[in-house]
């Protein structure tokens, strides 16, 4: 190969790998979403798991919430206790938990200008796409609440210089989400004059937070045409209007992010499971996934698929799983060898007649025969008239029962089935209120 045959190739390579790199580069992909057309949805995450459920949605992005991780991980608010450390290490989990690029929660910066290169540098060093910096005092007060103050105009703008300056130093690409508190804590001029500063100071997208209507978000559009502009919808009755994703991107907004929907409901959805359970039941199987259905999100099948490929001619399967213990591998081979030098006999298969009875050759009832054939209907309806659940099951597994409807568990409901052995179907077994005041009704079909 001559010397000129070789240098191209490298040259190939290097172009090749350069570009392989770009590709995978979060803050390269937030950038092509800010390039392209229309506005752009973002929920916000808390951890992995709601990483990922952000992702199987088809959503492009997403951000977390210091409002959120705070309560999730903390179980506190969003005032100040949580710190950099833990929102990083937060945020490692979740950007490793996803493939879509995420923008981080940069709060204040956690300091002066020196912690917010330190800031900016660890969430990089997590794979953020992105960062958020406001420019409030500390401790901080979460947006849309009473208390915020923010620091002074050339302060602010320092925290976004130095944000710019450890991107540089770097070699990163990370987008910079500068953000004013200002709009509620002093008035809508002085925000936008923050805003357009900090486009002068090289931020990459503006946010002003809480601005408290229609009129007041077009203004803030039209500071710095050529920024883009991120809208905060908070979800439950913040101070900025909520608009459609299409009012927002005739304003002026590229980006739309949603702060409490995940937190939100995966509060509800908790106190209703706990309400239940208190009273003696579990979740019906419209109020949660199946447990196939939660493997699946979670990547148990993803790794057992990806677990097979590194699986080697020294492991024997053992139902679902591996196997790597020495015995069990020199058991399995000495029973091959046994099989080996065992003469192949013709396999005889004599048909007998089969007999069904109500009871086993021990004397117990099978639990298939006779009554235990029917189907009992489990329903149960709410204070509120709300149909919670509807059922049917086989009547032979009565045990299974129980689990669904744990209020069940002091009935004995065998021998109500015994007595209604010649009923017809319909007969209601069952009528009463559990401890929650909820209606329990058992049907025999």
């Amino acid at each position: 190969m001559n010397p000129s045959s070789s240098s191209s190739m490298i040259s190939r390579f290097q172009v090749i790998t350069g570009c392989l790199a770009e590709r995978s580069s979060p803050a390269k992909t937030l950038r092509q979403i800010l390039e392209s057309p229309g506005v752009h949805q973002g929920p916000a995450c808390f951890d992995g798991l709601s990483a990922k459920l952000v992702e199987r949605a088809g959503f492009q992005y997403c951000f977390t919430s210091g409002f959120s991780i705070s309560a999730a991980r903390l179980g506190l608010p969003d005032t100040g206790f949580i710190s950099y450390g833990e929102m990083v290490d937060q945020g490692q989990q979740i950007t490793q938990a996803v493939s879509i690029p995420v923008i981080g929660d940069g709060d204040n910066g956690y300091g002066n200008a020196m912690n917010v290169k330190r800031t900016v540098k660890g969430y990089i060093r997590a794979g953020f796409a992105g960062i958020i910096l406001e420019d409030q005092v500390s401790p901080k007060a979460c947006g849309h609440t009473q208390g915020r103050k923010v620091v002074s105009r050339e302060e602010a703008i320092m925290r976004i210089t130095a944000a710019v300056d450890a991107r540089k130093e770097s070699g990163s690409d990370i987008v910079i989400v500068a953000r004013t508190d200002s709009r509620q804590a002093l008035s809508l001029e002085e925000s936008l004059w923050r805003s357009r500063a900090f486009a002068d100071a090289g931020a990459d997208v503006l946010f002003i937070d809480a601005l408290a209507s229609k009129e007041e978000m077009k203004a803030f559009c039209e500071v710095s045409p050529l920024v883009p502009k991120l809208a905060n919808m908070l979800e439950g009755g913040g101070k900025t209007p909520i608009l459609t994703p299409l009012e927002l991107e005739e304003i002026g907004y590229k980006l739309v992010v949603y702060p409490l929907s995940l937190i939100g409901v995966s509060i509800q959805a908790m106190q209703d499971s706990l309400t239940a359970l208190k009273g003696g039941r579990i979740p019906p199987p419209g109020r949660m996934p199946s447990f196939e259905e939660i493997k699946e999100i979670v990547g148990f099948n993803k790794y057992y698929e990806e677990e097979k490929r590194y699986a080697t001619s020294n492991y024997q399967l053992y139902g679902d799983r591996v196997s790597s213990n020495a015995y069990s591998i020199e058991r399995v081979q000495d029973d091959s060898e046994q099989r080996d030098q065992s003469p192949q006999d013709p396999v005889v298969e004599v048909m007998t007649p089969d007999v069904y009875s109500n009871y086993r050759a021990d004397g117990s009832r099978d639990p298939f025969s006779g009554i235990w054939s029917r189907t009992l209907r489990i329903k149960i309806t709410g204070r509120d008239g709300i149909e919670k659940l509807d059922i049917r099951v086989p009547a032979g597994l009565l045990e299974g029962v129980t689990k669904i409807v744990p209020a069940l568990g002091g009935i004995n409901i065998r021998a109500l089935l015994d007595d209604a052995a010649e009923e017809a179907g319909g007969k209601l077994l069952l009528d009463f209120n559990d401890t929650m005041g909820d209606r329990i009704q058992v049907f025999l079909e």
